[in-house]
């Protein structure tokens, strides 16, 4: 592995930003009671929110794996954020109304409420699995393989501690108000610090990616032929929404920063200001990925593009800033899983158990659970790169778990005949046929493309629950009360919208949002 090194005042920027990052977070948190401490007391307003969820979707699967990918098969990747771009639409304007009208605290809470409790323990508990042994794991591990390439004697399980402990340190203490408040900071050093890398990689190999442009070149494309690798055109339309829906619509760790804004407009707004920014990535991780073909040719692994840039392009000084932006995506990324997975704890398994613990002991279960999942995936980290194929195995079974998650979802939200019963039939089948995919995926769709499977799995759901629930008992009115989209609800709020200034207008800026998604898949087709 190559290795890089950085001047004293770089190491002391980097230093320095974590220091202020810990301090910050542990000014801004609240634990006085359980709404406060999970949900920020929902008090934050759009602005924040959509910093803040940009900031926990920058993951260093984005920024490392994306301009991997951008490096690898050209701007195709930048598909995923552009189609979940218009999935944060359809988020806005018939998902989240009900999930701020039924108050919950979790996003399996509202299977709950939808349908019933099994379907929530089975929910929750695949989220917490996937959060602390992937998830939170995998960025302590990113972080750990990218301090190493500045300190390569440095141990890894020292660096792993070193950063669980960060992340900990603020976010234990504080609940959500602390992991939102870093997140607002993280969020304007990583946009800041990804504008200056763009810079540098223009400067230096703007002629490569205007002549690709020029050349009509198939790695500036984002509509690719069906028989593409990456990303053939109809998955775009068939596989990417569906995954697009689960990741921003179904994901605790996304959807608990939009639960804590002050009010469903403001939650609303705030998801449509992530999409804005989201489409920035474009400009601030995938081309400068491409434009690294030029730059760094012959690269053993993909992977190692955005820290190569960051080591490689930046001056002394700046390169500190970019260290500290993309630290600033792990440690988000990993104080956004700790609390979410505690909330998903506490909320969903132990207050069922102990229904009579108060506002104050829910804090501390949670406290307590953030602990044990930080330490589990500390332990879990450094047997990352030993048990590779394992994790792959794990993270493919999660992706075929998704469909039917979704399903279950789409189908509660928008069908009043289908019950708990359906729906919990529908997840396990779901779960059976992802655990055959692991082994016969082959046997059963030859080599097809993935983001051409997830169709089949998420109709086959579809037909499960629906089917199911024909034979069993409709839903009572109180399981459909504030769970389900009213299309008399939807018109109300069309009048009402008329007498709001243009700008005000959450469904107005919605279209824009579309009009620019639509704008670059055409240039860029």
């Amino acid at each position: 592995m190559s290795t890089f090194s950085i001047g004293i005042i770089d190491f002391i920027i980097v230093i320095i930003y974590l220091a202020f990052i810990i301090w910050w977070g542990l000014k801004k948190g609240n634990s006085s009671d359980s709404k406060s401490y999970f949900l920020a007391g929902r008090s934050m307003p759009w602005w924040i929110v959509g910093l803040s969820l940009f900031a926990a979707s920058i993951s260093s699967t984005t920024l490392i794996g994306q301009s991997g990918d951008a490096y690898d098969t050209g701007l195709a990747v930048f598909n995923y954020n552009l189609t979940g771009t218009v999935v944060m639409v359809f988020f806005a304007l018939f998902l989240l109304p009900l999930y701020i009208k039924s108050n919950i605290f979790t996003i399996p809470e509202f299977l709950e409420k939808r349908f019933d409790v099994r379907s929530r323990y089975y929910f929750s508990g695949i989220c917490i699995i996937g959060n602390v042994f992937l998830d939170a794991a995998g960025a302590l591990y990113a972080a750990a393989l990218i301090i190493k390439l500045v300190f390569p004697h440095v141990d890894i399980h020292l660096i792993i501690f070193i950063f669980a402990l960060i992340a900990a340190s603020y976010a234990i203490p504080g609940g959500l108000s602390s992991v939102i408040n870093t997140e607002l900071i993280q969020a304007i050093v990583l946009i800041i610090g990804s504008i200056l890398l763009t810079y540098m990689c223009f400067q230096q190999g703007s002629d490569y990616f205007f002549n690709l442009l020029k050349g009509d070149d198939i790695l500036v494309k984002l509509i690719r032929p069906l028989t593409d690798t990456a990303t053939p055109w109809l998955g775009l339309i068939v596989g990417m929404p569906i995954l697009g829906i689960y990741f921003w619509a179904n994901n605790q760790t996304m959807v608990q920063r939009v639960l804590s804004a002050k009010s469903l407009d403001e939650g609303r707004k705030g998801v449509l200001f992530t999409g804005f920014l989201t489409l920035t990535t474009l400009f601030i991780i995938a081309i400068p990925g491409l434009i690294s073909r030029s730059l760094f040719p012959g690269l053993e692994k993909p992977d190692m593009v955005y820290p190569t840039m960051i080591l490689k392009l930046m001056p002394i000084g700046l390169l500190g800033v970019l260290l500290a932006a993309l630290l600033s995506a792990l440690t988000a990324t990993l104080s956004a899983i700790l609390n979410s997975t505690a909330t998903l704890f506490t909320m969903d398994f132990y207050s069922k158990y102990n229904k009579t613990a108060d506002s104050k002991k829910l804090v501390r279960v949670g406290k307590f659970a953030s602990f044990v999942v930080i330490l589990l995936a500390a332990l879990w980290a450094p047997q990352i790169g030993k048990f590779g194929s394992l994790l792959k195995y794990y993270q493919e079974m999660l992706s075929y778990i998704a469909p039917p998650i979704v399903a279950a979802f789409l189908i509660g939200i928008f069908n009043k005949r289908v019950n708990g019963t359906g729906a919990f039939v529908g997840l396990m089948s779901g779960l059976a046929i992802a655990v055959l995919m692991i082994f016969f995926k082959t046997a059963i769709f030859g080599h097809l493309h993935f983001l051409l499977i997830v169709p089949f799995l998420f109709v086959f759901s579809l037909l499960v629950i629906y089917c199911t629930s024909l034979f069993f008992p409709k839903p009572s009115a109180l399981k459909l009360a504030d769970t389900t989209f009213s299309m008399v609800d939807f018109n109300q709020e069309t009048r009402m919208l008329k007498s709001v200034r243009w700008y005000s207008n959450y469904r107005i800026w919605a279209a824009i949002l579309l009009v620019c998604c639509s704008v670059i898949w055409i240039y860029f087709s």
